[in-house]
């Protein structure tokens, strides 16, 4: 078994409280059923906010969707003035027999513009 990351992102439409907690409900929701994640296997998962983000954690939507016994880290990525405005990304570490290329990745709305290569 080995523990993998897997990556996702969206934009959000507002720095609201709503916005960002159900953005972050559809990301992950997204995100563990494309990979087939249960909550007994995922190590921690990291969440990072453009600055213009700020009226929430990002984590209290992870909370409120029962991952109670999760690890969870909330940051802000990089101010860089090309950057993605309005961004929420999210990495969750998980244990699993897959193997890196079995990943599936999210990226939607705006942010599927981060993923060139796909």
């Amino acid at each position: 078994m080995w523990c993998r990351g897997v990556r996702g992102a969206t934009t959000v439409d507002s720095n609201t409280r709503e916005d960002i907690l159900a953005a972050t409900k559809g990301l992950l929701q997204m995100m563990i059923e494309a990979n087939g994640i249960e909550e007994k296997d995922i190590a921690s998962v990291i969440f990072t906010t453009t600055p213009d983000l700020n009226a929430e954690f990002p984590a209290v939507a992870a909370r409120e969707m029962g991952l109670s016994r999760v690890a969870l880290l909330c940051g802000h990525e990089m101010d860089v003035p090309r950057g993605l405005p309005m961004c929420l990304r999210v990495l969750i570490l998980f244990n699993t027999e897959k193997g890196h290329e079995e990943m599936v990745h999210i990226y939607t709305r705006g942010a599927s513009a981060l993923r060139l290569d796909k």
